[in-house]
């Protein structure tokens, strides 16, 4: 698995790829409401994690680009607005399998 927990604060390997499961598995670990949705401020924290520059402006970005309703939030059915963002802003691998 190219993701690991290590503690309270999820790390992650950039040069490794990861499943769209293994993901989504990490992103709710950033979900500290347990609402169900990414918000700005939990895409900035997930962003920090993985050591990325600029994490506001980045997080602003993310939440725009995949927030199809414009509610603010990153719910299940945006994730892969999401995962379209972080491989080409972030440099994620993220594959199917």
């Amino acid at each position: 698995m190219a993701i690991r927990n290590n503690m309270a604060v999820a790390t992650r390997s950039l040069d490794a790829d990861m499943t769209v499961d293994e993901f989504k598995e990490w992103l709710r670990r950033f979900d500290t409401d347990r609402d169900g949705r990414i918000s700005r401020e939990e895409l900035r924290r997930a962003m920090r994690a993985i050591r990325a520059r600029f994490t506001g402006w980045r997080s602003r970005q993310g939440i725009s680009y995949a927030d199809a309703d414009g509610d603010g939030y990153i719910d299940d059915s945006e994730v892969d607005g999401l995962i379209e963002f972080a491989q080409k802003n972030l440099g994620l691998k993220i594959v199917a399998y």
